[in-house]
C-alpha cells in the first residue's frame, strides 16, 4: 500500500492528512498561528510558523499512523493564494509575508493600471489590479521599503516557501503563479511584458510548473525535521481553491462548486480560455494541465450568516437557525438582503458598497431577517452563475462545499435558485485531498488528474431543484439584481460623508 501527504497551507492553521492511495484519510493534524495587523487594513503573517506548522503536522501524521515513510508515494502542497514571500540571495526571510486579505495597495493597484494599461493587464493576466494579488504588493515593499527590496533575490508564495524548505527549490505552479498578476494565463508562463513594465526582474521569480508535476524531492534537513524520506517527491501542489476543485471532482467541462465560507466562491472548470473583459471574475490557469477555471468571489457569504448570528441568535447553533428559517416563506414575505458587509467583488467590483435588508416592515420577525439572509447571500452567489454563463460557460452540475454547503436547507435553496442539481463532497479535506492527488498522479500512482479523481472522489448526496421554487426564487431574484445599481449613488454619496 502506497501513502500520500496533502498540506493544506491556510491563514489560521496548516492542516496536513495522511490519505492511502484510494483517497482514506488515514490520520491528519492541524497546528495554528498569529496573523499579524500593525495597521488598519494590513495583514502579515511570519513564514517560519508556516514551516513550523508543516514540519510539526507533517511528523504528527507519520507518527500517529505508524506507517513506513518510505511507503509515502509523494507529498502535495495547498495554500492560501496572493501572499508575498521576500528572501534573500542566502534564502533567508528578509520581512513578514504579506498576505492575500492586507488592503494596503491601493495605490500600486492605479500604478499597474497606468504601466500595464487596463485591457491589456486583463488580456494578459485575466483581471484587473487588485489589492490582494502578488504583484501591487510587490510595488508596495519597493515604494515603501526600498532597502529591503533591494536585498529581495527570490519571490515566493506561501506554500512554495514550504516547497522551498522541504526541497531547497525555488519553484511555483500555474494555478498559484495565476493569482500572481505576473502570470501570462494563456501561454501558462510568466509574462515578459507584464515584468518589463512594471520592472521587476524575472529572475526574483520562481520557476513554473504543471500542478502534478515533480518540483523536488525531500532533502536531508527536512528529513529530519519532519520524518519524511529524504528523496520523497514533492509535486507542484496548487492553490486553495484549484486544489479544492481537483478534491471535489471539478475537473471536467460544465463541472462547478459554490464554497459558503466566510466569502462565497463559485468556481468553474473549462478546457478552453475564457476572460472576462470586464474582470468581473478571475480566471486562473487550472491545476488540470494546460485547462483553466473561472471564479466569481463575493466577499461575505458566510460571513453574513455569522455576522447575523452574533448579534441576534448568539445562542443559538446554525442548525437552530436552520429550522428557524425553514418555517418562513420563499422570499420572506418581501424581505431582501443584500449580502455587502465587505463591499463586493463578484460582479460588481465595488468595495464601497454595504448590506442593506430592502422591504423591512413592522410585520417582519428576526426569522424573516434570517431567511433574507440566506437568500440573499445565494443570489449572491447566482450573479457570479449569471457572469459565467455569460461567457459562454455551461454548468449541469454543482458541488456544496465550506461551512455552508454542510446546511441542507442551503444546499436546496442554491438547487432551486441555480435550477440544477446541487451535490455534496464525501471528504471533508476537499483541499489537501485535491494536494494529494496531484501528488499521486505526479508520481505515477495515476496517469491523468481525471482518472485519479474519477477513482478517488466520492460524492453523497443529491439536491434535485424544485421547479416551483425555482419560479418564486426567480421573481425575488430579478428584483434583488437590480438593487445595486439603484442604490450605487446613495453607497458613494455615504462613503462621501
Amino acid at each position: 500500500m502506497k501513502y500520500l501527504i496533502g498540506v493544506d497551507l491556510g491563514t489560521s492553521a496548516t492542516k496536513t492528512v495522511l490519505f492511502d492511495e484510494s483517497g482514506n484519510i488515514i490520520t491528519s493534524a492541524t497546528k495554528e498561528y498569529p496573523l499579524y495587523q500593525e495597521k488598519n487594513g494590513w495583514a502579515e503573517q511570519d513564514a517560519n510558523d508556516w514551516w513550523e506548522a508543516a514540519c510539526f503536522t507533517i511528523k504528527e501524521v507519520i507518527l500517529k499512523s505508524g506507517i513506513n515513510n518510505h511507503d509515502i508515494a509523494g507529498v502535495g502542497l495547498s495554500g492560501q493564494m496572493h501572499g508575498l514571500v521576500m528572501l534573500d540571495k542566502n534564502g533567508n526571510l528578509l520581512r513578514k509575508s504579506i498576505i492575500w486579505c492586507d488592503q494596503r495597495t491601493a495605490k500600486e493597484c492605479e500604478e499597474i493600471t497606468k504601466k500595464v494599461g487596463k485591457e491589456k493587464l486583463i488580456q494578459i493576466t485575466a483581471n484587473p489590479a487588485l489589492t490582494g494579488f502578488t504583484a501591487s504588493k510587490i510595488l508596495w515593499v519597493r515604494n515603501n521599503e526600498p532597502l529591503i527590496y533591494e536585498k529581495c533575490a527570490h519571490i515566493l508564495l506561501p506554500k512554495d516557501y514550504i516547497r522551498y524548505k522541504l526541497t531547497g527549490l525555488y519553484a511555483t505552479e500555474v494555478s498559484d503563479a495565476s493569482g500572481m498578476q505576473l502570470l501570462d494565463i494563456k501561454n501558462r508562463k510568466w509574462s515578459d511584458e507584464v515584468l518589463k513594465k512594471l520592472n521587476i526582474d524575472k529572475s526574483m521569480l520562481a520557476t513554473v510548473y504543471e500542478s502534478p508535476e515533480i518540483t523536488g524531492c525531500i532533502n536531508s534537513f527536512a528529513s529530519s525535521l519532519t520524518g519524511l524520506a529524504e528523496g520523497t517527491p514533492v509535486v507542484g501542489g496548487a492553490g486553495d481553491n484549484a486544489a479544492a476543485a481537483i478534491g471535489t471532482g471539478t475537473v471536467i467541462d460544465k463541472k462547478a462548486f459554490t464554497t459558503l465560507g466566510t466569502s462565497g466562491v463559485v468556481f468553474a472548470h473549462t478546457s478552453s480560455l475564457h476572460i472576462d473583459s470586464k474582470g468581473r471574475v478571475h480566471t486562473f490557469c487550472a491545476a488540470v494541465p494546460n485547462e483553466w477555471h473561472v471564479m466569481g468571489v463575493t466577499q461575505a457569504a458566510g460571513l453574513s450568516l455569522k455576522w447575523f448570528r452574533n448579534n441576534f441568535y448568539k445562542d443559538k447553533s446554525y442548525k437552530e437557525l436552520d429550522a428557524l428559517a425553514e418555517k418562513i416563506p420563499i422570499g420572506a414575505e418581501r424581505l431582501l438582503f443584500l449580502p455587502y458587509l465587505m463591499g463586493e467583488r463578484t460582479p460588481h467590483l465595488d468595495p464601497d458598497c454595504r448590506a442593506a435588508f430592502i422591504g423591512l416592515s413592522a410585520m417582519h420577525t428576526k426569522e424573516h431577517m434570517l431567511r433574507a439572509v440566506l437568500e440573499g447571500v445565494s443570489y449572491s452567489q447566482k450573479d457570479s452563475l449569471e457572469v459565467l454563463k455569460e461567457m459562454g460557460i455551461e454548468i449541469n452540475e454543482m458541488l456544496a462545499c465550506g461551512g455552508g454547503g454542510s446546511s441542507p436547507l442551503w444546499r436546496q435553496m442554491l438547487s432551486d435558485i441555480y435550477n440544477c442539481p446541487v451535490k455534496t463532497s464525501a471528504s471533508t479535506e476537499s483541499a489537501a485531498l485535491g494536494a494529494a492527488i496531484l501528488a499521486g498522479v505526479g508520481t505515477g500512482l495515476y496517469s491523468t488528474v481525471q482518472e485519479a479523481c474519477s477513482a478517488i472522489v466520492k460524492t453523497k448526496q443529491t439536491y434535485q431543484p424544485i421547479k416551483e421554487n425555482n419560479l418564486q426564487y426567480e421573481r425575488f431574484y430579478k428584483v434583488y439584481k437590480d438593487l445595486y445599481s439603484s442604490l450605487k449613488d446613495s453607497y458613494q454619496a455615504l462613503k462621501s460623508l
